[in-house]
Parts: structure tokens; C-alpha cells; sequence
């Protein structure tokens, strides 16, 4: 079980070094906005992964919240851009 752990730790870790990049790299505003959700995920899945390891059951409104703002920030971005191609 504890090297299970560890191996989905570290490809948490993994999975937000790339998104990092494609935030720093992002040629256009959507890849951008892509890398904040996915971000935002990874930041959720970590924290709710230390709540199955080490049962800390407070942090479960915390992550709620915090996942419910990140969709609604990408819908939010997202159709902004959307709007922005329209007057193109």
C-alpha cells in the first residue's frame, strides 16, 4: 500500500511539473487556462490523497470549495474567450 502511495504521489508531482510548463510556455490563453484547471485538479487530488492517508476529514469542505472554483473559473475564462473570438 505505501508504495502505491508514493508512485501516485510522485506522478501527481509529475503531472503538475508539466502543467507548470505548459502554463509558462502556452502559446495561446486557452492552453494557459488549461494548465490553471489543471492545476487546480492536481492541487485537489494531492489534497485529497494526504485526507486518505492520514484521515484529516476537516480538509473535505476546504477541497469542496476549492474544486467548485476551479470549474467555475475555467467556464468563467472559457467563455470569455469565447466572446472575444465572436467579435473577431
Amino acid at each position: 500500500m505505501n508504495i502505491v502511495v508514493m508512485i501516485a504521489l510522485a506522478l501527481l508531482c509529475v503531472a503538475a511539473l508539466l502543467l507548470v510548463v505548459r502554463l509558462v510556455r502556452g502559446p495561446r490563453v486557452l492552453d494557459r487556462i488549461i494548465a490553471v484547471d489543471g492545476l487546480v485538479t492536481q492541487i485537489v487530488a494531492g489534497a485529497t490523497a494526504a485526507v486518505a492517508i492520514y484521515g484529516y476529514t476537516s480538509v473535505l469542505p476546504v477541497l469542496l470549495v476549492l474544486a467548485l472554483l476551479g470549474f467555475s473559473g475555467s467556464v468563467a475564462a472559457g467563455r470569455l474567450v469565447e466572446e472575444r473570438e465572436d467579435m473577431r
